[in-house]
């Protein structure tokens, strides 16, 4: 596997390239990054059909920058320097774990003041440009799809925040043990935390913009399909321990035209390190695991990113508000109930069942969206 993106851009093109960024974590920023547009896109066509509007939001301009400005500002330079400088300076270090160096406390001192100083400076002359003899209150007309610069910093932090609090119960004996480097680790992360933190404040910060939710759940289905799909690459190409259980049946002849990794997998120089060593390999990351698992993050880039084709085809078709919703939550929901049936996971005993956390939240999935179908076909009827 490719731990860092340097590693898999020596394996495709075969040059040595030092470049210390974990694949997991570019995946993630690259979901962000193309998931913007999506939502973008559909922000755009949202209002053409006239389901959402532009709104009116007073401003207050000409005025100095303000203390809070000068503060936060010089905190994020004070942030970025202290890391980068940091990083720069202490290279090796930075190199054999990036994620656990940017979480750590290392960094460079000057250098973070450095940046702090060149932040606060920098909000300070650009509201200095705009000052004017008397500042004034201006209204201005903001779309929609303008938002999306906020709203991906937010959903990033939340996101982020919820993840990490359901791995965390997911991992309640440990958390217990050493409450600290559990909360605070660079590893450990809950997709579904970070899927519903990150929903609920994309709706409350449109809905308290004038938009409806039912319009907002149908702009965001396709993304957070698409969002998924390629942060699942990222698990894959990483080998983060996101794989399946043991698979030792040989390939049926019906999918003999596969490589043989994508039915069994022992997912090599995995970055959890999992497994037995590699015969030749020195350094890190020479593992593999023992036998071959199902690799089921694979399953499911194919997965999501082909349900995502779908939502992205027929969405100009789907003209009740809401059922692009309702698919989503069901397609999705059984997209992960079906890998689970062959995936790793801890499980828990609910009504004398063995469910693992996201069969359980795919179940509750499922059930809101049949209602929230069924609840259509009700109102279509009675017209």
């Amino acid at each position: 596997m490719f731990p860092t993106i340097g590693d898999l851009l020596q394996y495709l093109f075969h040059v040595h390239i030092t470049f210390p960024v974990q694949t997991f974590g570019f995946f993630v920023a690259l979901s962000f990054f193309v998931t913007y547009f999506v939502f973008v896109s559909e922000f755009k066509r949202k209002e053409a059909d006239g389901l959402i509007s532009s709104y009116k939001e007073k401003e207050m301009v000409g005025l100095p920058a303000s203390f809070l400005e000068l503060l936060v500002n010089g905190l994020l330079g004070f942030i970025l320097g202290f890391k980068i400088s940091g990083a720069v300076i202490n290279y090796k270090v930075f190199k054999i774990d990036p994620v656990a160096f940017i979480f750590s406390v290392q960094g460079n001192l000057w250098g973070g003041l450095l940046f702090a100083a060149a932040f606060a400076f920098w909000i300070y002359i650009d509201r200095r440009k705009q000052q004017l003899p008397k500042p004034k209150i201006v209204e201005k007309e903001v779309h929609p799809y303008q938002l999306m610069g906020y709203l991906a910093f937010a959903l990033g932090f939340f996101g982020f925040i919820g993840a990490k609090l359901f791995n965390t119960v997911e991992n309640i004996p440990l958390f217990l043990r050493h409450p600290v480097d559990t909360l605070f680790s660079a590893d450990g992360f809950t997709y579904y935390g970070g899927l519903i933190f990150g929903a609920l404040t994309y709706l409350y910060i449109c809905h308290k913009k004038g938009m409806k939710l039912v319009h907002l759940a149908d702009i965001g289905s396709p993304g957070m399909m698409l969002a998924y799909g390629i942060g699942r690459i990222g698990c894959h190409l990483a080998g983060d321990g996101d794989w399946g259980i043991v698979n030792n049946h040989p390939k049926p002849a019906l999918l003999s035209w596969l490589p043989d990794w994508m039915w069994s997998f022992k997912f090599p120089h995995n970055t959890i390190d999992a497994g037995i060593k590699i015969d030749g390999c020195f350094g890190d990351h020479c593992e593999q695991l023992r036998t071959g698992v199902y690799p089921t993050s694979f399953y499911e880039v194919v997965i999501c990113i082909g349900l995502f084709g779908l939502m992205w085809l027929f969405r100009k078709r789907i003209r009740i508000p809401g059922l692009m919703f309702y698919s989503f939550l069901i397609l999705s929901g059984i997209e992960r109930i079906l890998i689970e049936m062959i995936r790793v996971n801890e499980r828990y005993n609910v009504l004398g069942m063995q469910l693992t956390q996201a069969e359980m939240i795919s179940v509750g999935m499922i059930a809101g969206g049949i209602a929230g179908i069924t609840s259509i076909i009700y109102r279509q009827i009675k017209k």
